[in-house]
C-alpha cells in the first residue's frame, strides 16, 4: 500500500484521501515531519495513512455528470453498461486477482454512482462482479454513504443487500467505509441543524476551520497543509450532500429527515457493522468516533440552540452510541476538545453518550478548557448539565489572564470566599488591576483580615516584576481600614521571614512603611527650607514675594499635587502622606498627622491653590 499524509483531529488518525467521485483532482502531500502535533491537530505519515480514500486510482466524476441532477438516466446508465460489458468481463477472467486499469475503474465507479443514486439496485449489484477488489472497497464505501439518505424501507432492503453482495465479492476494508461515513454522516447531521444552502454551509466550515486553526499553536506551513486537507475532506462531504439532496429533488438544501427515515438510516449501519464483525478493531471505532466528532465542532456556530436535543442529532447520537458499542474509546478525549472549542451542543451529545453509557468524562477539566477560551455559552452547559464544580483553577487563571468575561461569570455562578480570596491574589499578582478592582468588594472583610499578609506575600513572590496589583491594593485601602492597611504594609518592611520577596520588601519599605512617612515628612521639610531661600536670596528678575498667594503655593507643591492626583485610590503611599502632611502644616493647616485618607489632605492643599489649578478629585 501506498505511503500517503493523514489528518488527525484529537485522537488518533482521520485518513484524508479523494473518493472517487468528487470531482476534485488527487493530491499526495509529502509531509517532512512526521508525528508533528499541533495542539488538537495531528499530521502523520505511515502504511495507515491510504486507509480511507484511496489514491493510487480516483475514480472522478465530473459535475456533469452524476453529481449535476441526477442527469444521468437509467436508460444512459444500462446502455453504458452494455457497451462496457464485454471489457469489464475481460478483467473478470482471473478471480479476485483481477485488477481493473485506472480508466476501466473510472468508467465502472461512475456507473456504479448512478446506480446506487437511482435506487437500481439490480445494476449496481451487476456491477460488482465485474469489480477489482480495489473498485470493491470503493463501492464499499460509495454504498454506505448512502445509508444517510435512506427514506423508505424498500430503499433499506435493495441497499443492505448490495452491501452484503459487496462484502461477499470480495470487499475488505472496512476501517476506511466506517471511518468515512461516519464523517460524512455527522455533516448530513450538522447541515440539518437550521434552514441553510449548501454553498452557505461551505463558508462557515471554511470560517470555522480558519478560527480552529488560529486556535491552535504550532508551526504555520503544518497548519496550513492540515487545513487544506480538512477544508477539501469536508467540500467533498457537501458535495456528496448536494448530489443526494438534488437527487431527492430538494435543490441546494438538506432535507430534514422524519423520525422513520432516521430509524431506516442507523439499521442500514448496524447491519453494515453487524456484516464487519471483528474486522473492525477497538481502534477503527475510535478513529470512527473521532471522524463523527470533529465536524460538529466546525459546524457549532450554525447550530440552533438546543439542536442536540431536536430530531437532527438523532442521527450522530445513534452513530456514536452504536461505536461506543463497538468499542470506542476516546469519548473523553473528544469531550475535552470540543470544550475547549466552544462546541456546545457536541458537548451536550457527548454528556449523555457517556451517561447512557456510563462512562466517566471530565467535565471539571473540560470547564478549564472552556474558561481558558473564553467559551461562555459551553461553561453554562458544563455547570448546569454536567455538574461541573471546580471552580478554583479556571478561576484563578482567568484571573492571572485578566479575563473579565470569565471572571464575571464565576462570581455570578456563586463562588466560595476563598476561591475569591485566591482569585484576588491570582490577578493582584499579574498585575491584572481591573479584574482586581471587580474582585476585592466580593471578597469579605474579615477573609482580607485574616489573610491580608499572606494576599501580599504571595502576590509579590508571583508578581513577575511588576508590583502594580500590590500598589492597587494598598492604595484602594483594601482592607477598609487605613491603619490597619498601613500596618500590614508596614509589618512586610520590616520583616525578616524569607518568604517575602526582596522586591516586595524593598517596595513596601520605600513608599509604604512608617520609615517611608517620617522620611516624606523630611522631604518635605526640605522642600519648604529650599523655598525658603528662593523667596529671601533668589536673584531672579520676577520676584516671586510680588506673586499673589495661591500662586506662590501652586508654584511650590504642584508637582507634589499633582503626583498624589494621578496616584488615585483611598490612601495615598507613606512617602507621598508624609511629604502632604508636611506641606499643609506649613501652610498653616496645623498638625494633620493622624489623617490617613488621602482626600482630606489634598483638600486641605487645595484651598491654598489657584482655583484653575485644582483637578477633579480621583483619590478617595
Amino acid at each position: 500500500m501506498e505511503k500517503g499524509s493523514e489528518f488527525v483531529v484529537g485522537s488518533e488518525n482521520m485518513h484524508l484521501e479523494e473518493p472517487w467521485f468528487t470531482g476534485m483532482d488527487t493530491e499526495e502531500t509529502e509531509i517532512g515531519q512526521p508525528n508533528s502535533e499541533i495542539q488538537g491537530f495531528r499530521l502523520e505519515k505511515g502504511e495507515a495513512s491510504n486507509m480511507v480514500f484511496s489514491t493510487e486510482a480516483p475514480l472522478v466524476i465530473k459535475e456533469s455528470s452524476t453529481s449535476g441532477s441526477c442527469s444521468c438516466s437509467l436508460k444512459k446508465i444500462k446502455s453504458t453498461v452494455a457497451a462496457k460489458g464485454s471489457e469489464f468481463c475481460q478483467k473478470d477472467k482471473s478471480g479476485h486477482d483481477k485488477k481493473l486499469s485506472r480508466q476501466c475503474r473510472i468508467e465502472l465507479g461512475q456507473l456504479f454512482q448512478g446506480a446506487v443514486s437511482s435506487h437500481d439496485w439490480e445494476l449496481a449489484e451487476s456491477l460488482i462482479l465485474s469489480a477489482d477488489p480495489q473498485t470493491l472497497n470503493d463501492a464499499l464505501c460509495v454504498t454506505l454513504d448512502a445509508i444517510w439518505f435512506l427514506s423508505t424501507q424498500q430503499e433499506l432492503y435493495g441497499i443492505t443487500d448490495l452491501i452484503k453482495k459487496i462484502i461477499a465479492n470480495g470487499a475488505y476494508d472496512f476501517t476506511r467505509a466506517a471511518l468515512r461515513t461516519s464523517f460524512l454522516a455527522s455533516c448530513v447531521s450538522a447541515c440539518q441543524s437550521r434552514a441553510m444552502s449548501l454553498a452557505d454551509t461551505v463558508i462557515v466550515m471554511a470560517q470555522r476551520l480558519h478560527e480552529r486553526l488560529q486556535e491552535c499553536h504550532g508551526d504555520e506551513v503544518l497548519k496550513a497543509e492540515a487545513g487544506a486537507k480538512v477544508q477539501k475532506f469536508t467540500e467533498w462531504a457537501l458535495k456528496c450532500i448536494g448530489s443526494h439532496s438534488r437527487c431527492q429533488g430538494s435543490n441546494d438544501r438538506v432535507n430534514h429527515c422524519s423520525a422513520i427515515e432516521i430509524q431506516l438510516q442507523l439499521t442500514a449501519f448496524k447491519t453494515f457493522l453487524d456484516l464487519a464483525g471483528n474486522q473492525l478493531t477497538g481502534k477503527d471505532f475510535t478513529e470512527a468516533f473521532d471522524a463523527a466528532c470533529f465536524p460538529l465542532t466546525l459546524f457549532s456556530s450554525s447550530f440552533d440552540a438546543g439542536w442536540a436535543s431536536g430530531i437532527s442529532a438523532t442521527v450522530i447520537q445513534g452513530l456514536l452510541d452504536m461505536l461506543v458499542e463497538g468499542g470506542a474509546d476516546n469519548v473523553n478525549q473528544c469531550f475535552l476538545e470540543a470544550s475547549r472549542f466552544g462546541s456546545t451542543e457536541l458537548v451536550r451529545i457527548l454528556l449523555q453518550i457517556a451517561q447512557r453509557n456510563s462512562l466517566d468524562v471530565d467535565v471539571d477539566l473540560a470547564l478549564g478548557f472552556a474558561s481558558h477560551y473564553c467559551k461562555i455559552g459551553t461553561m453554562e452547559c458544563l455547570v448546569e448539565e454536567g455538574n461541573a464544580m471546580a471552580f478554583l483553577g479556571p478561576l484563578m487563571r482567568a484571573a492571572e489572564r485578566g479575563c473579565m468575561q470569565v471572571v464575571q461569570w464565576f462570581v455570578k455562578r456563586g463562588c466560595r470566599d476563598m476561591e475569591l480570596c485566591l482569585a484576588l491574589t491570582a490577578a493582584t499578582s499579574s498585575s491584572q488591576v481591573g479584574v482586581a478592582a471587580y474582585l476585592l468588594p466580593h471578597v469579605p472583610k474579615h477573609v482580607l483580615t485574616a489573610l491580608s499578609i499572606e494576599i501580599l506575600k504571595a502576590a509579590g513572590e508571583r508578581s513577575g516584576g511588576s508590583l502594580d496589583g500590590v500598589a492597587f491594593l494598598l492604595h484602594s485601602d483594601f482592607l477598609g481600614d487605613a491603619a490597619a492597611t498601613y500596618a500590614v504594609a508596614d509589618s512586610i518592611a520590616k520583616s525578616d521571614d524569607e518568604a517575602v520577596a526582596p522586591e516586595l520588601r524593598a517596595f513596601v519599605q520605600e513608599h509604604w512603611s512608617e520609615a517611608a512617612f517620617l522620611d516624606g515628612l523630611k522631604q518635605g521639610q526640605e522642600h519648604y527650607m529650599k523655598l525658603m531661600r528662593i523667596l529671601k536670596r533668589g536673584e531672579s528678575p520676577i520676584c516671586l514675594r510680588d506673586l499673589p498667594a495661591p500662586l506662590r503655593v501652586g508654584i511650590a507643591y504642584i508637582p507634589l499635587y499633582r503626583e498624589c492626583v494621578e496616584v488615585g485610590g483611598r490612601l495615598l503611599s507613606q512617602r507621598l502622606r508624609g511629604q502632604l502632611v508636611e506641606a499643609v502644616r506649613m501652610l498653616g493647616g496645623g498638625s494633620l498627622e493622624e489623617v490617613s485618607q488621602g482626600r482630606e489632605l489634598l483638600a486641605t492643599l487645595e484651598h491654598h491653590l489657584p482655583p484653575f489649578l485644582v483637578r477633579a478629585p480621583s483619590v478617595g
